[in-house]
């Protein structure tokens, strides 16, 4: 007999709260199992069997005290994909071998499930995560969008400083947050100066984003969920950071807002035109009343959302993912 194929994996790390949480809680609610998949936890406390033959596949999964076969998975929320944690006793020079090989085992265990709903999958993840393909499809759907350069050409970034008169900001290709309160690994969005530039031979090392940077009436944080759309806005009169992370919630609460639907209807074709059923879309709604497009975080933070604003995020997931 076929057991029922009801489970829901939850990709994501350790260190993770509130969000899978709640996910977890919605799932049970509706009758699905949620089964929460610590990635960084792969190969310790993980174990993941996958046998191919001419009877066909069998994956499964051991975490904790519960197993999963891949025939009972009906979807997989993307979280996140963490770096394997090994042991200390683990030789230095085996390291990023076993780290290379448990990423590349964990890829393809997850191939093996490339038939269940996923929120979503890891390909078109990746293809939306590229900055400057985000911005050109941003264009074409219809929204604004600030001058950008990514460059590792300190000239061409002495140049574009000039063209925006001086009013820059640095940012990186790739995220590096690990949860909705941020981590020491992350890098925020910073305000560029002319004695930055002086010397930027570091450029030819790593090359980085640069924007003009965007007066700001209000910050913008737009959830987007299978065409549903939470807004939270940050008053920007209240900060003077250039990236919002850098402030606290007792410093610059989130408010409630909303979209023109001008600017929803354009959202909800980028988001299609990226095959996304969620993203974390962050937007600047400038002095002029312009919406600017900035960036969409493919598995971007919204628990900070639900949690002051109550808005139902984690139940319209729980709908994507049983849909």
């Amino acid at each position: 007999m076929s057991l029922p194929r009801n489970v829901v994996l939850l990709l994501t790390h350790s260190a993770d709260y509130f969000t899978v949480e709640r996910v977890a809680q919605a799932l049970s609610r509706r009758g699905a199992q949620p089964f929460r998949l610590d990635t960084d936890r792969f190969p310790m406390e993980v174990r993941l069997s996958a046998r191919l033959g001419s009877a066909g596949l069998c994956h499964r999964v051991e975490y904790g005290e519960r197993i999963v076969g891949t025939d009972e998975v009906q979807a997989i929320w993307m979280r996140r994909i963490w770096q394997p944690q090994l042991s200390t006793n683990l030789a230095p020079q085996f390291h990023d071998a076993c780290v290379r090989e448990s990423l590349a085992s964990l890829r393809g265990f997850l191939d093996g499930l490339s038939e269940v709903r996923w929120v979503d999958d890891l390909q078109r993840i990746s293809l939306a995560e590229n900055k400057l393909r985000q911005l050109r499809v941003a264009r074409n759907a219809g929204l604004s969008i600030p001058r950008t350069l990514v460059t590792n050409d300190p000239q061409q970034a002495r140049q574009f400083f000039s063209e925006v008169e001086g009013r820059m900001v640095a940012k990186l290709l790739t995220p590096l947050s690990v949860s909705m309160e941020g981590s020491s690994l992350f890098v925020y969005t910073s305000a560029v100066q002319e004695q930055d530039l002086v010397d930027a031979e570091a450029l030819r090392y790593s090359p980085m984003v640069f924007q003009e940077q965007i007066p700001k009436l209000r910050e913008l944080r737009v959830v987007f969920v299978a065409g549903k759309l939470f807004v939270g806005a940050l008053d920007a009169s209240r900060y003077s950071a250039v990236d919002w992370r850098r402030t606290t919630p007792e410093e610059c609460p989130w408010e409630a807002d909303e979209l023109p639907s001008s600017v929803a209807r354009c959202l909800e074709e980028f988001m299609a035109q990226l095959g996304l059923v969620f993203g974390a879309i962050d937007l600047i709604h400038t002095s002029e009343g312009e919406h600017m497009f900035l960036e969409v975080n493919p598995t971007g933070e919204w628990g900070m959302l639900e949690r002051d604003l109550g808005y139902p995020i984690s139940e319209a997931i729980a709908d994507a993912l049983l849909a």
